[in-house]
């Protein structure tokens, strides 16, 4: 899952220096929301 939200953060650079506004703001939103599930996913098997 992290993989994947580094692939959408990069994503993200490419689009915002092509001038893709539209895109890398979407593309930075799921790239934040994997991340955020990466990390409770982790904190939860550490618990558990």
């Amino acid at each position: 899952m992290l993989e994947l939200a580094i692939v959408f953060f990069v994503i993200a650079l490419i689009a915002a220096a092509l001038g893709a506004g539209g895109v890398a703001g979407m593309s930075m939103a799921i790239a934040k929301w994997l991340v955020l599930a990466f990390l409770v996913l982790a904190v939860l098997s550490l618990l558990l």
